[in-house]
Parts: structure tokens; C-alpha cells; sequence
């Protein structure tokens, strides 16, 4: 804002110095020379104050893209994470059907020899019927 002013102020004290210029129009021409160096100056601060801008926006969009950028990484080792699960989960669950598979092997082998042993038994009961009939059926002496 300093140096806005000392340019105006310069053509003022010129303008002083030089009344007899003022008559020619020089007073004029240096207060317009002095108004556009003011100018120069404003749009000078304005092009600094729009390169400051720059370059903090410049600044908090790398700042932005390290973040997204680190963020897509987690988000990459998560998604690693989940499809080794599902893996995981897969292969458990082949396992399961596996033994399931097993253990109904081991039941109908189970109900088998049950059936078997049912039918050894039936056969002992009938001959051990069969001998209580013959030990019945014998004089008791």
C-alpha cells in the first residue's frame, strides 16, 4: 500500500514545483503518468497476490494427491486383505464339505456294521432259542 501512495505523492510535489508547466498541461500529463504507475503498481500486487494464490492452491492439491494417493494404497492392501480371506473362507469351507463327506462315510459305515452286528445278534438269539428249546424239550432227571 506504501509504495501505491509514493508515486502519487511524487506527482504531487512535481505538480507544485512546475506551476508554470501547469499552464502547457505538463501538471496534467505527470498526474496521469503518476495515476498509471499507481496502476502498474495495483496490477503488479495483483499478479503477486494471484501467484501467491497459485501457488498455495499448487501446494494443497500435492498435498491432496499424496493423500488420495496414500489412501488408494490402503485401499489396495484391504482389497488383498479381503480376496485372501475369501480365499480363505473358500478353502475352509472344502474342508468342511470334505470331512461332512468324511463323517457321513463313517455313518453309513456306522449303520452298516449296526446292521450286521443286529443280524449276528438275531442269529445267536435264534440258536441260543434254539437250545433252551433243546434243554426244554430234554426229560429233566
Amino acid at each position: 500500500m506504501l509504495e501505491q501512495e509514493k508515486p502519487k505523492i511524487e506527482a504531487e510535489r512535481i505538480a507544485e514545483q512546475t506551476g508554470s508547466g501547469s499552464e502547457i498541461g505538463i501538471g496534467d500529463l505527470m498526474n496521469k503518468r503518476a495515476k498509471l504507475e499507481e496502476a502498474i503498481d495495483y496490477v503488479g500486487l495483483m499478479i503477486k497476490s494471484l501467484k501467491d494464490k497459485r501457488t498455495r492452491l499448487v501446494k494443497e492439491i500435492e498435498d491432496e494427491s499424496v493423500d488420495i494417493q496414500n489412501l488408494k494404497e490402503k485401499l489396495v492392501k484391504v482389497s488383498e486383505y479381503i480376496e485372501e480371506e475369501g480365499r480363505g473362507i473358500r478353502d475352509l469351507s472344502n474342508k468342511r464339505a470334505q470331512v461332512e463327506s468324511q463323517a457321513d462315510e463313517v455313518g453309513a459305515l456306522i449303520s452298516n456294521l449296526r446292521s450286521k452286528l443286529a443280524s449276528i445278534d438275531s442269529v445267536v438269539e435264534g440258536e441260543a432259542n434254539k437250545v433252551k428249546a433243546i434243554k426244554e424239550s430234554r426229560p429233566k432227571s
